[in-house]
């Protein structure tokens, strides 16, 4: 019976692609949303990083993002508008309030540059010298295909990610998120997905610590795709 079922595997395996090229979602361009906190719980949250909770203390955040590398986040904090801006390897934070207007050059801390990946959704830019994908196994409780997704040697950064995507819609399900010492840091699960445009899309995402414990979920609303969001949205001058 093992061998039969180790067979059956085997030959399913041989019948899916092992190249990622295959998951990308070709036709995407641009996508605007607002991403709605659900629930939040700071012990948990601090257990992934430091710093990772900070984020989950904002009810909401309106996000936009493009191809290639273009992330654009507002917010309000305290009645303070907050830009977060990523166009590329340069990062915008605008404060007006506080008179905040910085820059700083990521492409030397590829791990800090937010990109599509963080959304579920795998694009052809992230494979373009930025990350590399090694197929690990076809997920017999799934059907999803697993891979491993590093950043080049050129690159200098050891962290990781491990992702199970869904082969007909296209999205990742679940990724786990590596350290660059090796150590596991969350859990990510994206769920509910919608087909806007010939492109699915997840509208909810849930992060679990290395306990397993629940630390967020976020919902995203408004969604609308391949609009034509104007590259000015995404300027750093």
């Amino acid at each position: 019976m093992i061998a039969t079922t180790a067979l059956m595997m085997a030959s399913l395996t041989a019948q899916v692609s092992q190249n990622i090229d295959s998951y990308i979602q070709k036709n995407f361009d641009d996508a605007s949303l607002t991403a709605r906190v659900k629930y939040a719980n700071q012990k948990e949250l601090a257990k992934i990083n430091d710093d990772f909770g900070k984020s989950y203390r904002l009810p909401y955040t309106d996000v936009k993002v493009k191809e290639p590398f273009k992330v654009r986040l507002e917010t309000n904090v305290d009645d303070t508008k907050v830009l977060y801006i990523i166009n590329g390897t340069t990062l915008l934070i605008r404060i007006p309030r506080i008179k905040v207007n910085t820059r700083q050059d990521l492409a030397k801390s590829p791990g800090r540059r937010q990109t599509l990946l963080d959304f579920g959704l795998l694009t052809p830019s992230l494979f373009n010298g930025f990350l590399e994908a090694k197929f690990v196994r076809l997920d017999r409780a799934t059907n999803d295909v697993v891979f491993d997704i590093t950043h080049p040697k050129i690159l200098d950064d050891t962290s990781r990610h491990r992702v199970w995507i869904d082969p007909q819609k296209k999205f990742v399900t679940k990724r786990e998120w590596f350290s660059q010492r090796g150590r596991q840091l969350a859990t990510f699960y994206y769920n509910e997905p919608v087909n806007l445009g010939g492109v699915w899309v997840p509208t909810k995402m849930q992060v679990k610590n290395v306990d397993g414990a629940l630390a967020g979920e976020t919902y995203y609303t408004n969604l609308k795709v391949n609009t034509g969001l104007d590259d000015a949205l995404f300027s750093v001058k």
